[in-house]
């Protein structure tokens, strides 16, 4: 089983032995509008036998209403992803994006809800794979179908009411990944309400990651998140952020200390906001 996060060296030696690497560059606030960059520098050069999964198509629905602006994919659809990249049941995956992991963290969640757990996000990303002086190709690998049966595990899914039952309630933490000055409501350059579930506590997804760009220490990690839970069982918090993707990551970071059990609010800030009688709080 591969760990969580896996640095550039173990990851090449997982793909030499059959994992399948998956390449998860996206840019959310591109400008224009356009999502399409990531896929374009991955045809250009990626990691050997890389596909390219792009949030909107591939890890998200976004032919769903009222779920936020990254709804889950179907099982169905999820299921035929997976076996048009060759992933099937058994396949090791290792998920890297151009930095942070989010995006990489998207898809290792998705994975896991999958029941597909044998997945790591490569840390630093295709940054930290070219600063090893590992080798890349272009052009999309050829790939041989296989099944890939999907099935969701609903336990792990935090639903709007759920988080509305949290507010008030001492023995649950909820955990927003964003940015602080939108988690306060200062700004909102995405969605067009401002601000956070009252008696949510945040916890910037960057403040996984070290100057360096790679993430933490696990044990610094653990102390940090252990801090946020203030006693409680990670089973206990729920993880949220504008649309279910940057949460992945404390998600990840959780798991890589060592801390698993927490659940994803999958639509949240902006599955939040869709019921304008849902209450909003802001902060100086």
């Amino acid at each position: 089983m591969l760990p969580p996060v896996i640095e550039a060296h173990a990851a090449a030696t997982a793909l030499a032995a059959g994992a399948r690497a998956v390449d998860c560059r996206f840019d959310v606030v591109a400008p224009g509008g356009d999502t399409s960059r990531g896929e374009r520098d991955w045809r250009a050069s990626h990691v050997p036998g890389a596909v390219y999964a792009h949030l909107d198509r591939d890890l998200a629905d976004l032919s769903v209403g009222g779920r936020g602006r990254h709804p889950l994919p179907s099982e169905p659809a999820l299921a035929a992803t997976l076996a048009r990249w060759g992933i099937g049941p058994a396949t090791p995956v290792v998920a890297y994006d151009d930095g942070s992991g989010a995006t990489a963290a998207r898809l290792w969640w998705l994975l896991r809800l999958a029941g597909h757990a044998d997945a790591a996000v490569l840390d630093g990303g295709i940054a930290a794979w070219r600063a090893a002086g590992l080798p890349e190709e272009s052009g999309a690998p050829a790939i041989a179908p296989v099944s890939h049966p999907v099935r969701f595990d609903a336990n792990a899914i935090a639903c709007s009411d759920e988080v509305l039952a949290l507010v008030g309630d001492a023995s649950r933490v909820l955990l927003d990944a964003r940015a602080a000055p939108r988690f306060r409501g200062e700004v909102e350059p995405i969605d067009p309400v401002a601000g956070h579930v009252p008696g949510a506590v945040n916890r910037p997804f960057q403040n996984n990651l070290g100057a360096d760009g790679r993430f933490k220490p696990a044990t610094v990690l653990r102390a940090e998140f252990e801090s946020l839970l203030d006693g409680r069982d990670p089973r206990r918090a729920v993880l949220m952020c504008g649309s279910g993707v940057t949460a992945c990551h404390n998600l990840l970071a959780m798991a890589h200390a060592g801390l698993d059990g927490a659940r994803v609010y999958a639509g949240s800030w902006s599955e939040w906001i869709v019921d304008r009688s849902r209450p909003v709080a802001r902060s100086a």
